[in-house]
């Protein structure tokens, strides 16, 4: 049985503003995990929060701002200024969590991937965080040169309209995840549509804000796994090759930004992975899970740091 804890934040531009923090303990462990979503996406990965538990972890994840059960009615989905207005959403979930345990792990995925080490750096020395794990984190922009070259162009005040941006709807990667198409999984398609949300030339700044911090090298003190698929793939239309790729990211740009992130990174590629590595074929997911165990047992968990200093 999950629990739900309802984060008040401070209002920001649109107004009210909540996040919500979701818990699901294995006992009385002293180890935990925070799970953190990425774009157009909130919490439902179920079998994520039972491998955890099934390891003696206690498992939790936020629904960030403007996202799934934090979304309030008179706000645009998804749209921030900065990625650093999560920072206080995960602020408090790390303050609750290391109220009663001792070590934390943030498994966090592609949007969510980039904010988990700006904050990891930004807090480095505090021994609030002992590893990362990343899943096809968002390092860099998924497009042609010239179009990336144009996002980074972006400057007031379009960077701060809420109007979006003229970019077409794509539902290759929904259909490749939903039971009403071609995927295996159910989740609300209220919170996470198939076409995705609406992309704000104000967010899309912020991202490339936030990326290009990234590119000049952090110094998370950390260890952290970046996991990313094998194989990128641009699809305009569903094939079945779409199913064992990442449509989304090119995973070439997640292994080359890895190591911008701290001294200490061990980048992993997946064969026939799909861009949320836990939301891939039953074989395919069998090893994300097993690289994740590993890493942990070297890097994170109980005795790791006799083993490595």
């Amino acid at each position: 049985m999950y629990e739900i804890t309802v984060l008040p934040m401070p209002s920001d531009f649109e107004g009210e503003v909540v996040a919500t923090l979701v818990s699901r303990r294995a006992g009385s462990s002293r180890r935990a995990v925070l799970y953190l979503h990425g774009f157009t996406d909130y919490f439902f990965q179920d079998h994520l929060a039972e491998h955890y538990l099934d390891r003696g972890i206690d498992f939790y994840a936020l629904d960030l701002r403007k996202y799934g059960r934090s979304l309030l009615p008179h706000q645009t989905r998804g749209l921030i200024r900065s990625v650093t207005d999560y920072f206080p959403e995960i602020d408090e979930a790390v303050r609750i969590i290391r109220q009663d345990h001792d070590e934390l792990t943030i498994n966090a995925h592609s949007t969510g991937g980039l904010i988990a080490p700006l904050w990891a750096d930004r807090v480095r020395g505090r021994g609030l965080v002992q590893g990362l794990v990343l899943n096809s984190p968002f390092f860099d922009l998924n497009v042609p040169t010239p179009l990336r070259l144009a996002a980074d162009l972006l400057k007031t005040p379009l960077s701060y309209t809420s109007r979006p941006l003229p970019l077409g709807v794509s539902t290759v990667y929904g259909q490749t995840l939903h039971r009403s198409e071609q995927g295996e999984w159910d989740y609300d398609l209220e919170l996470k549509p198939l076409g995705g949300f609406s992309v704000h030339a104000m967010w899309l700044a912020a991202v490339r804000r936030a990326q290009r911090r990234l590119h000049a090298g952090l110094a998370v003190d950390a260890p952290v796994l970046v996991l990313a698929s094998a194989r990128g793939l641009r699809v305009r239309d569903f094939v079945p090759e779409a199913r064992s790729a990442d449509i989304v990211l090119d995973p070439r740009q997640i292994a080359r930004w890895a190591t911008s992130l701290g001294p200490h990174v061990t980048c992993v590629r997946i064969p026939d992975g799909v861009h949320d590595l836990v939301l891939s074929s039953e074989p395919v997911r069998k090893q994300v899970f097993a690289e994740i165990d590993r890493w942990l047992t070297a890097y994170v968990g109980p005795g790791a740091a006799d083993r490595h200093g």
